[in-house]
C-alpha cells in the first residue's frame, strides 16, 4: 500500500480507526487498512444521496465483482464523486485503482479475509438501500423488529470483529492470542454489534432527516417512544461494548490490546455522554473530543 493511501487518505476518512491502526502490530496493519478502505469506499457509495438508490445498488454490485476478481477495477463515475461533500471520501474514490491494487497485493489468506468481510458489508448496504427505498419526506421507514436490527449490526460491524480476529490469528498466530479462536470470535461479534449500536444512537437525528430509523419503533415521529427505545438500546449497547474490553484482555502485547480496546473506550465514553440526553441536545451532535481520545491512549499505555 502506498504511503499516501496509508496516511493522507486513510487519515482523512477515519476519525478513530486511524489511531487504532497506528497502534496495531505491523503483521496485521496492512490487511486491516485495506479492509477498512474498501469498506469505507462501499459505504461512501451507499450513502451518496445525489445518486439514485437503484444506481447505487448497481455500483455496489460492480464493486463486489471487482473485489472478487470477476472484472477489472475502473474509475468511479465523475458525477458520483462530484456529489460528495466530504473531500476525504471523494479522494478515496479517486484512489480506487490504488486501493484495489493493494487488495490484490496482499497474501492470499489475508486477501480472502478482506473479500469475505467486505462482501458481507456490501450485502448489508444493499439491503439497507432496498429497505429504505420507499422512504419519503412524508414517511420515515423504521426497522421492523429487533431481529432486523440484530441482522443489520452483524452485517455492517459484527462481521468486522470476526475479520479482525481471523486476521490476527492468521498473521500473528499465538502472538495474537493463546486463547481458542472460537472464544474470541464470540466476544468479537458482540463487540462489533455494540460499536454499530453506538453509531446508530449517536446518529439518530441525522438518520431521521434522511427518512430512516434503525431503532424498531412503531412511530418514528413520536419523540417519547423514540427516546424510550433510545435509552433501552443504549443499555444494550453498553453490554455489548463490555465484550470489547473482555476481548482485548485476551490478546497479547500492549499495543495490540490497546489498539483493540480503544474503540470500546471511545464507545463507552460516548454512551456515558448519551445517558439521559434529550432529543434536542442529541440533534446538536455528540463526539468524544480528540484531546480526550489522546488521554485515553496515554492512560491505556500506562495501565497496560
Amino acid at each position: 500500500m502506498s504511503a499516501e493511501l496509508e496516511t493522507r487518505v486513510l487519515k482523512a476518512v477515519s476519525r478513530s480507526f486511524y489511531l487504532s491502526l497506528r497502534l496495531l502490530p505491523a503483521p496485521m496493519r496492512r490487511g486491516a487498512a485495506v479492509g477498512y478502505l474498501l469498506a469505507r469506499a462501499s459505504d461512501t457509495i451507499a450513502d451518496s444521496a445525489t445518486v439514485s438508490a437503484a444506481r447505487r445498488i448497481a455500483l455496489l454490485d460492480e464493486f463486489s465483482r471487482q473485489i472478487r476478481g470477476e472484472m477489472e477495477a475502473s474509475p468511479w463515475p465523475e458525477d458520483l464523486i462530484a456529489g460528495l461533500r466530504d473531500e476525504g471520501e471523494a479522494e478515496l474514490l479517486r484512489q480506487h485503482a490504488d486501493v484495489m491494487e493493494a487488495l490484490f497485493s496482499l497474501d492470499e489468506g489475508e486477501a480472502d479475509l478482506v473479500r469475505e468481510v467486505v462482501g458481507i458489508i456490501i450485502g448489508g448496504q444493499k439491503l439497507d438501500l432496498e429497505r429504505f427505498g420507499n422512504a419519503s419526506a412524508e414517511r420515515v421507514v423504521a426497522l421492523p423488529d429487533e431481529a432486523a436490527l440484530n441482522d443489520y449490526t452483524w452485517r455492517v460491524a459484527g462481521c468486522v470483529g470476526v475479520f479482525w480476529t481471523k486476521l490476527g490469528y492468521l498473521t500473528m498466530s499465538e502472538g495474537f492470542s493463546r486463547q481458542p479462536q472460537e472464544e474470541l470470535l464470540a466476544h468479537a461479534v458482540e463487540y462489533g454489534k455494540g460499536l454499530q449500536l453506538v453509531n446508530i444512537l449517536r446518529d439518530l437525528p441525522k438518520d431521521l432527516r434522511n427518512r430512516r430509523c434503525y431503532l424498531p419503533v412503531n412511530e418514528p415521529g413520536d419523540r417519547a417512544e423514540l427516546m424510550k427505545e433510545f435509552e433501552r438500546w443504549r443499555e444494550v449497547a453498553q453490554g455489548k461494548i463490555n465484550h470489547g474490553f473482555a476481548y482485548s484482555e485476551k490478546l497479547r502485547g500492549k499495543r495490540l490490546r490497546l489498539s483493540s480496546k480503544l474503540p470500546a473506550m471511545i464507545a463507552q465514553e460516548t454512551l456515558q455522554g448519551l445517558e439521559g440526553i434529550s432529543f434536542e441536545k442529541l440533534e446538536e451532535g455528540y463526539k468524544v473530543p480528540r484531546k480526550r481520545v489522546y488521554l485515553m491512549i496515554l492512560g491505556g499505555f500506562l495501565s497496560a
